[in-house]
């Protein structure tokens, strides 16, 4: 049976949030990384005809139709190596990035959030970028953020490493401005003590953040695993470098702190040794929110998610003023991706419907 410790810590109070302005969109940001008088000319309230909050896709909610089935199998460090080394092998041709729009809009959301696992080799490839965004211009559907992953650790405590992560993301800043989202959603790996992986993550974070604002793009940070996904942690990182180009994107779902240990019979374990709570996880990280992920694994006969009160996270997301978009991304197997993806997305939508009186 598996050890689940839930960190309990103060919470956080909300009361008194406001909505703020990020570079591109609306969100929640912190009191101190941006004046007064942005805030006044650039938040968005929201009007009795618009709704609390759109939804958008997140691309890896079609993680296993667009990988090849072998890449499921792989630890993270041969994954890692196929996605630079051999990448026709990683993608499933029968459905790729570029269908990812159409595909989307399909199923009736306003806007994707694409993973460059996807399109790994395509960076830099102005005549792919050019027919990815296209695809979302005839598809009606806004491109939001791209997730980045496999670039290096921000956090590494070797300085030239960090540093190379850094410059490996500006590919990524570059492609987003492209393609017109307001983000890249970056992780905040490091190693080393508490305060440690919060002064290197701060530094290579602070970095990367600086060149996005130069670019007019956002640098996200999810809570991923590790202190990452300590709420108190990502938090006192965010205040470290108070830029207002940098922000989270809180996770419902991703607060597991540590992880069983692969062995070559499971190389991906999926059970949690020690776990954050939820809740508190959200509410720490929503004062910095530049967008959220809706996580998903089951659900109930009721339609509601299993293990996540949505009701409960809507109204602290909320509660903190963001009236940006809510991004779907199941992960679970009891039902297909494509029904899963409904699934959730029905289930932000009655969530939506039943918060809309008390919100404005």
């Amino acid at each position: 049976m598996q050890r689940r410790i839930f960190i309990k810590r103060s919470a956080l109070a909300t009361a008194g949030l406001s909505s703020a302005a990020a570079l591109i969109i609306p969100s929640c940001s912190s009191p101190s990384s941006q004046s007064s008088a942005e805030s006044d000319t650039t938040a968005v309230a929201s009007t009795a005809s618009e709704p609390l909050y759109k939804i958008s896709l997140a691309e890896w909610s079609f993680h296993k139709a667009l990988f090849n089935p072998a890449m499921q199998k792989l630890p993270w460090s041969e994954f890692s190596n196929k996605l630079k080394n051999d990448y026709a092998f990683v993608i499933d041709s029968d459905f790729t990035n570029l269908d990812f729009p159409a595909r989307a809009a399909e199923m009736g959301f306003d806007g994707v959030e694409f993973v460059n696992t996807f399109f790994y080799d395509k960076a830099e490839d102005t005549e792919y970028l050019t027919e990815l965004k296209n695809r979302c211009a005839n598809a009606g559907v806004q491109p939001l953020i791209i997730m980045c992953d496999a670039e290096g650790e921000l956090g590494n405590p070797d300085e030239a490493a960090r540093q190379q992560a850094v410059q490996n993301h500006h590919k990524w800043v570059d492609a987003a401005k492209f393609l017109g989202c307001h983000s890249i959603r970056v992780n905040a790996q490091s190693s080393g003590t508490y305060e440690e992986q919060q002064e290197r993550a701060a530094d290579g974070l602070g970095k990367l953040a600086d060149y996005g604002a130069q670019q007019g793009v956002n640098i996200i940070v999810e809570n991923h695993g590790g202190l990452s996904s300590n709420g108190e942690w990502l938090a006192g990182v965010m205040r470290m470098v108070n830029n207002p180009a940098l922000g989270t994107l809180p996770d419902f779902g991703n607060f597991c702190l540590e992880r069983e240990a692969p062995t070559a019979d499971n190389p991906q374990p999926s059970g949690c040794l020690e776990e954050y709570d939820h809740y508190q996880g959200v509410t720490e990280l929503m004062p910095y929110a530049k967008a959220v992920s809706a996580k998903t694994y089951d659900f109930n006969e009721q339609g509601l998610e299993a293990n996540i009160d949505y009701k409960k996270m809507m109204r602290i997301v909320l509660d903190a003023g963001y009236r940006g978009f809510v991004g779907v991304e199941y992960e679970g197997s009891g039902l297909s991706e494509e029904e899963g993806i409904k699934a959730t997305k029905q289930l932000l939508e009655q969530v939506r419907s039943e918060l809309a009186g008390q919100y404005s």
